[in-house]
């Protein structure tokens, strides 16, 4: 794993630590930010395409032999980023969750659509270069 890795890892695990806080009913962090359910969608397709293009990328400076590595690195990429899209549905009005309950579920299907389109084409051959 690079530096960056442990960084985004600390920073996933904080987003799930305090969604599953709030979903827990420990703390209500309702009503914090004002995100419209576009906003949170969008957010979804954006951090999953980003995350979906990093992994890619990561993956190809591995040697083929530490393949365990290439797996934890998409529990990074991938599990990691729906923590945000789940915190960002715990920090919207209690209204907008109440009427829109299966909002978070809905957007890590969005991240996981949006992480596979770059994993899925990564095997395609890069285009030669005319010289």
């Amino acid at each position: 794993m690079n530096r960056v890795e442990p960084i985004l890892l600390g920073l996933f695990l904080a987003c799930w630590i305090a969604a599953l806080i709030h979903y827990g009913g420990l703390v209500s962090l309702a009503g914090l930010l004002s995100l419209p359910l576009r906003g949170v969608y969008s957010v979804a397709a954006v951090v999953g395409w980003l995350a979906g293009n990093i992994y890619v990328h990561r993956r190809r400076q591995i040697p083929r032999w530490l393949s365990p590595l290439g797996r934890r690195l998409l529990v990074v990429y991938l599990v990691g980023p729906i923590g945000l899209v789940f915190l960002l549905w715990a920090l919207a009005p209690r209204a907008s969750q109440q009427a829109l309950p299966l909002v978070p579920f809905l957007s890590a299907g969005i991240v996981g659509i949006f992480f596979l389109v770059p994993v899925a084409f990564r095997r395609w051959p890069r285009p030669r270069r005319l010289e």
